[in-house]
């Protein structure tokens, strides 16, 4: 019989590593087809057992989804055992010579340990989270973290994440599931954040609040990663004579690094980031592991320059202070003006009692001062075809510019935007009152919009809280 060679480790995959590993076993002559029997047969014998503690002794057989799902269990034990050896033939010769049963009870007890240390470093994120005011960052620490580390099944649901895990990171392996997962999750946010708290906080905020002007969105809302824009902001600063640990990018310091770019293919942009990278990690207390992960960082960063500088679009990359070039506006409609919810629901009974739509027109105008109440008025269907038309008409220029930037939040985030053309698509809007107030914008003078227009240019999503 020819021998087909050793067990090729890029068939070996990390969420089935004892599946493939078996396969690569037998292909690799191994493991016999008989061994190959045995084990198979034992990992049944134990799904049997299982079975009987999932129902409590009450049954020996449950639907076939669940039972598939606690053998994924079981060989997800497995896995977390056999992948623990440093060579793959390790983990055949352990197969063929170890008790099945006692190779997953191994790896059942390496589940567990990894659970205690996930809850350790979730303490650890927990002590040194940042103070940032980014919804899906402070939602997967505060919450969907917590209930992963509560439900989480060691013998019935190992391989299941468990958790609505939003934010994201810099670099991630999709290919773990469960506890191993969640760990090397915390283990990376966990660098992360040591990295961001190397920076002075407020330059951090008024970093999050250039970048969402400079991409047109709102950052509480939006999913990104803050490590990587601080990474990328320190680079530059770097790159542009300023120090290790600034992350503000000042007009004369884009303009610097727009004609450096400019000036060089992408061999030499990634030479230049990779010198700024360097330099970062010796003039900063970066550690091993950190700089690890940093350097993982690097090439993603090189392409998005190099395709910035070929399209003339760096500004999207390299976040600038650059001052307002008008006045911003301030938003008089506040948190502290909302009407009780008592005091709403009387409001809206008496729009809808009025019969001419002036009245109701007259009646909104002189009752609502909070934004968060005016939206829960929009969307509680209390005014009927022309009576959106007219309460849109009796507005100011700045109240347009405000429903304009909710309603359009998303065609606002290109860079070529115009109320015009936006007023020209063919869109669905999921609610009554969207629609009304587009048609109310689409019979407006081309004058009357860029006077709309030009307040939504002076308005940023860091100012309206109301939403």
């Amino acid at each position: 019989m020819t021998v087909q060679g050793g067990i090729r480790n890029s068939r070996l995959q990390r969420s089935q590593y004892t599946i493939s590993l078996m396969n690569e076993g037998l292909r690799a002559e191994l493991l016999t087809s008989r061994e190959m029997m045995r084990i198979q047969n034992t990992f049944m014998q134990i799904l049997q057992e299982l079975i009987q503690r999932y129902t409590r002794g009450e049954s020996t057989s449950v639907t076939t989804e669940t039972a598939e799902s606690l053998l994924t269990s079981i060989m997800y034990a497995a896995d977390a055992h056999l992948f623990s050896f440093e060579e793959p033939e390790m983990a055949i010769t352990c197969l063929k010579t170890v008790d099945i049963r006692q190779i997953y009870e191994r790896g059942v007890e390496k589940v567990s340990q990894c659970l205690e240390e996930t809850k350790q470093l979730y303490k650890g994120i927990m002590a040194n989270k940042l103070e940032v005011p980014v919804d899906a960052y402070n939602l997967t620490i505060d919450e969907s973290l917590p209930v992963f580390l509560r439900k989480y099944g060691i013998v019935f649901d190992a391989h299941n994440t468990m958790a609505s895990i939003d934010y994201p990171l810099a670099i991630d392996d999709m290919r773990l599931q469960g506890v191993f997962y969640m760990k090397q999750y915390l283990e990376r946010l966990k660098l992360e954040t040591e990295f961001c708290r190397m920076f002075d906080q407020r330059e951090l905020l008024d970093l999050l609040a250039h970048y969402g002007r400079e991409c047109r969105f709102n950052y509480r809302i939006e999913l990104f990663n803050i490590y990587e824009l601080v990474l990328n902001q320190a680079i530059f600063s770097v790159l542009s004579g300023g120090d290790a640990d600034e992350i503000r990018i000042s007009e004369s310091q884009y303009k610097r690094l727009e004609q450096q770019f400019m000036s060089l293919n992408e061999p030499l942009i990634r030479s230049v980031i990779g010198n700024a990278m360097e330099k970062l990690q010796q003039e900063l207390p970066i550690h091993p592991q950190l700089k690890e992960y940093m350097d993982g960082c690097k090439e993603d960063l090189v392409q998005r320059v190099a395709n910035a500088a070929k399209h003339d679009s760096l500004r999207a990359v390299i976040i600038t202070e650059r001052e307002a070039e008008v006045k911003s506006m301030v938003l008089f409609l506040g948190e502290e003006d909302r009407m009780s919810d008592v005091e709403l629901r009387r409001r809206l009974d008496e729009i809808m009692a009025c019969e001419r739509k002036e009245d109701k027109v007259r009646l909104i105008l002189s009752s609502f001062h909070s934004f968060h109440d005016f939206l829960d008025m929009l969307e509680s269907d209390c005014l009927y075809g022309e009576e959106y038309d007219a309460l849109f008409h009796a507005f100011g220029d700045m109240e347009l510019a405000i429903l304009a930037k909710i309603v359009f939040y998303e065609e606002l985030r290109s860079e070529s935007w115009d109320l015009p053309s936006i007023l020209l698509l063919e869109k669905e809007y999921e609610m009554e009152w969207q629609m009304q107030f587009v048609r109310c914008l689409q019979g407006m003078s081309r004058e009357r919009l860029q006077l709309v227009e030009k307040y939504m240019g002076e308005m940023d999503y860091e100012q309206m809280k109301f939403y």
